[in-house]
């Protein structure tokens, strides 16, 4: 195994982050952390008493909720939500392993995207590990649908989104993204991308406990024919790659990166969540496959991000 690229990654170090969460809007600490090889992602919950729960992989069987976030069941009645956003950090720059402490049941909003994740995660640095990269190869195609939304997977020969949303506001529309994964273009094209909302939803959403931390200042406020915050959009289809970063977090709980192409038309945490079901209804829709046993033209791993570090392996890292 000669390129570094076929190797898993980790974090070089801790990195941590304090906020609070943009449904509950209580006060949180985030710490992320690296993790042994083939650990996955695994998160933890810390409480005040010096309890611990967890540490549990981060994986789709543990979703018990997709109503506006990702929250997941760590067993003893204990639950963490919004996790799609720091997951999405993670699979985006190409990290296999890492291990999520967190001191609330959700996850800090912060500016409501993933960019915080990301330029964190860069200034620390990655490291190489030592056990081979491995990657769900989708082998069959599998979709599921809603009415007239829908997620497929499908096989491809590399990582690939092609995502598609519409709504019913002359500031969104329909807009699609077709993305080809790597992590610059990740860090470039997605991670800055934040949540959004509508004002007319609002009192509702409230009224049900939801978006009780939300502002101008962690979402994108769309009344009627115009968006309230101040600075605009920071892309012009803001609002699709925000819904493509959230499909990152949500499909790296399948547990391995996914080599292939996922596609979505209206679609959501929901049907994110029960696409990985139907794929790993059948062993025939998939294979566990070796990085070293894909296509030599995929070394989409080596688009790393400007500055980024990643430090090779030695023997003495896990």
């Amino acid at each position: 195994m000669k390129k570094l690229s076929a190797r898993q990654r980790t974090l070089a170090g801790p990195v941590e982050f304090s906020g609070f969460g943009v449904h509950s809007a209580l006060p949180v600490t985030l710490t992320i952390e690296p993790a042994p090889a083939d650990s996955g992602y695994l998160i933890a919950r810390q409480f005040d008493d010096g309890r611990r729960a967890g540490p549990v992989q981060i994986h789709f069987s543990r979703v018990a909720r997709t109503t506006l976030c990702t929250e997941l069941d760590l067993g003893d009645s204990v639950r963490v939500s919004t996790i799609e956003h720091v997951v999405s950090a993670l699979s985006g720059l190409g990290i296999d392993n890492a291990l999520l402490t967190l001191t609330a049941a959700e996850c800090p909003i912060l500016d409501g995207s993933a960019a915080p994740f990301v330029e964190a995660i860069l200034k620390v640095g990655l490291q190489v590990q030592g056990a081979p990269r491995k990657y769900i190869k989708i082998m069959r195609a599998v979709t599921v649908r809603n009415n007239d939304a829908y997620a497929a997977l499908e096989p491809y020969n590399g990582r690939a989104l092609d995502l598609e949303i519409e709504f019913d506001s002359k500031v969104i529309g329909r807009q699609r993204m077709i993305f080809d994964w790597t992590p610059r273009r990740y860090a470039d094209d997605v991670s800055r991308a934040r949540t959004f909302g509508f004002v007319r939803d609002a009192k509702i959403l409230r009224q049900a406990g939801y978006a009780l931390g939300s502002s101008l200042d962690n979402s994108i406020t769309v009344h009627e024919d115009r968006i309230l915050n101040p600075g605009g959009l920071r892309y012009e289809d803001e609002f699709v790659r925000h819904k493509l970063l959230d499909a990152i977090g949500d499909l790296a709980l399948g547990g391995l990166a996914i080599y292939g192409r996922f596609r979505s038309y209206k679609g959501g945490h929901a049907l994110n969540a029960l696409v990985l079901s139907s794929l790993f209804a059948s062993e025939a829709n998939y294979e566990i496959v070796s990085a070293e046993d894909l296509p030599l033209a995929f070394d989409a791993l080596d688009d790393m991000p400007e500055g980024a570090v990643v430090n090779p392996y030695l023997r003495s890292v896990g």
